[in-house]
């Protein structure tokens, strides 16, 4: 039977179905193999912590996909796709983890069964998901077989949201604003960065009332004084210090989809290059904010986010945001689209990004971000309403 709390209608999964065969049909695949968990889930609606083995679903032109893992988590399928019972093919355990054999073999046994061994085959080649061993496993069992590369395929079928889809974000957006106002409310000197995040994640999972939290695809990021010019950096056991600037770059998530939202605090008195940069920065979000409209290209956001920045004396090296929705760990990221001069994809209403031009300067940074719905008629929409400031604690 088909899974017992769907998120969407079915005529939404055929929506979706429809878009990934047209695009098959374009590239020329008889059949394709999904092992992105974010790809799976749009497809099919199957959400588990089960990505750390070998998973995928495997769409036909003219039948149901099939869902294809882990025995043990063969039930967890058949409880969230909305594919009938006999779509759900396992393996057995002792697959896993062997070295004298591999889940591919096993894969590669049904794709032969279904008469796939000598068809042309899609597979998302760069995936963290999908390894090298898998790959040469699956050309060593289907030597007749032709591979070819289909990452991004339903990534890039992703990018418009629906009307369903897009209810989702807002409350991810809801939660992204009740988890950075608990933050601006508890941060003071002397707070133990561990505690933070625990009421970070306390806040992210208890949600809201009509919007119950689940887990963000990346960690809090909160990295303080020299530390924030570094992206990428967690917590530790460390203290909130008075003279420092700390970025929070957080996300809400309601059944897997997402909302970032980052702002940045300082406790005590700001230095006046800091203020200088915010200026700038807030000025430039608001340009890019402005050329984010359809029709317009990606790079336009990146060209008009820049020019203040530049006036102020202030290079970036890095893109400046990128598409967001469903996604699993370890990205929020749709990995497509690119915010930076040089992508020139057409905006189009019904894309979400997370616009995030942040600072990563020497011995300091500065996150002052926005998740973006393109829409008819007007500048870019902010999912989360939240000031666009650097915000000081004495």
């Amino acid at each position: 039977m088909p899974g017992l709390d769907l998120p969407f209608t079915r005529a939404e999964y055929d929506r979706r179905l429809g878009l990934i065969r047209n695009e098959m049909t374009a590239r020329g695949l008889d059949v394709l193999f999904l092992e992105d968990p974010s790809n799976m889930a749009w497809t099919t609606g199957y959400d588990g912590w089960s990505f750390y083995v070998h998973q995928g679903v495997i769409v036909f032109h003219d039948e149901d996909p099939i869902w294809w893992g882990r025995s043990q988590d063969a039930n967890g399928a058949r409880r969230t796709v909305w594919m009938s019972d006999d779509r759900v093919a396992e393996y057995a355990d002792n697959y896993i983890q062997s070295s004298h054999r591999h889940p591919m073999q096993d894969l590669a046994r049904l794709l032969e069964k279904k008469s796939y061994a000598n068809k042309r085959i899609g597979v998302e080649l760069e995936n963290y998901y999908f390894s090298a061993k898998a790959y040469l496993t699956l050309r060593e069992e289907l030597p007749n077989a032709e591979f070819l590369d289909a990452t991004g395929l339903v990534n890039w079928q992703r990018s418009v949201k629906s009307e369903e889809e897009l209810v989702f974000m807002r409350k991810a957006a809801r939660i992204s604003q009740k988890i950075m106002d608990g933050v601006f409310e508890r941060v003071t000197p002397g707070m133990r960065k561990a505690d933070l995040v625990a009421e970070i994640y306390a806040d992210a999972i208890r949600g809201l009332d009509d919007a119950w939290g689940d887990y963000p695809a990346i960690v809090p990021l909160l990295p303080s004084g020299a530390d924030a010019s570094a992206p990428h950096l967690t917590w530790d056991g460390r203290f909130m210090q008075e003279g420092e600037a700390t970025f929070f770059e957080l996300s809400g998530c309601y059944r897997r989809y997402h909302a970032p939202l980052c702002r940045t605090v300082f406790l005590g008195k700001p230095p006046q290059y800091l203020l200088d940069a915010e200026k700038a920065l807030v000025e430039g979000l608001e340009a890019g904010l402005d050329a984010a409209r359809p029709g317009n290209t990606a790079g336009d956001i990146a060209r008009a986010l820049a020019k203040p920045l530049e006036a102020a004396g202030i290079e970036r090296g890095a893109r400046a945001g990128y598409p967001i929705g469903i996604s699993y760990p370890p990205d929020w990221g749709e990995r497509t689209i690119s915010i930076r001069d040089e992508d020139t994809t057409e905006l189009q209403p019904g894309m979400t990004f997370h616009f995030m031009p942040g600072l990563w300067m020497d011995g300091w940074g500065l996150e002052i971000t926005e998740s973006i719905l393109i829409r008819e008629g007007g500048q870019a929409e902010c999912l989360c309403n939240r000031p666009r400031e650097l915000f000081v604690k004495a």
